[in-house]
């Protein structure tokens, strides 16, 4: 008589280790949530002294991202961070990726079609570089930890964090241009080259795609 066997799934932490997990994953989660409150506060402040549509597209996406990692922290939440969160979790960051790609595609074309030149920020810049050389080990903690602890909802939030490293290098990418060579449109064409990165993301995040390891 033959036997079937089912494909296993991946075994997940033992009790001990899995405890661990989950207090690295929310405190990185909090790191990320102080991390994008003081970001979108400097960069929607220097956008609106610049006149920057770029930067203050850059605050609104930090806000995002500050709701992404508050719905990390819920999905963590409740009595042992019940798995019964995690779809809802992973759901919820997927919408935040398609408001991100919303929000920053409507400014660029804005910008692009209205030919709006912004002031040089200085401040921005110093932003930027900051956020580039920060956000890429953060969220490659996340990463590690979300295949740890096989969460799909945590590594959704991680792709966020990677997110803000891409949008920060095309901050600066646009932000520099127009500091060097009066560049005005290289900022919003860059923006919509990362809006559709998010609006991707969004897209696998919401279905799981990739996540098979990980849920």
């Amino acid at each position: 008589m033959e036997s079937t066997s089912l494909p296993l799934r991946p075994a997940g932490p033992h009790a001990g280790e899995r405890e661990r997990l989950v207090r690295r994953a929310k405190l990185l989660a909090r790191v990320g949530v102080a991390w994008h409150g003081i970001e979108a506060a400097v960069a929607l402040g220097a956008g609106i002294v610049a006149g920057s549509i770029a930067l203050i597209g850059f605050g609104a996406d930090s806000l995002i991202e500050l709701v992404a990692g508050l719905i990390l922290l819920w999905r963590f939440g409740g009595v042992a961070g019940s798995d019964e969160r995690e779809h809802p979790a992973h759901r919820l960051i997927a919408v935040t990726f398609w408001l991100i790609a919303v929000y920053v595609a409507a400014e660029a074309i804005r910008s692009l079609v209205g030919g709006y030149h912004p002031e040089v920020s200085y401040v921005g810049i110093g932003l930027s570089v900051v956020t580039l050389a920060t956000m890429p080990p953060l969220a490659a903690a996340k990463a590690d930890v979300a295949a740890k602890l096989h969460s799909s909802a945590v590594r959704s939030e991680g792709r966020q964090t990677a997110l803000c490293a891409y949008l920060s290098a095309a901050l600066l990418i646009g932000l520099g241009a127009n500091a060097l060579f009066a560049w005005w449109w290289a900022d919003p064409a860059a923006a919509l080259l990362i809006a559709t990165v998010a609006a991707n993301e969004g897209r696998e995040a919401w279905s799981g795609k990739g996540d098979a390891d990980c849920c």
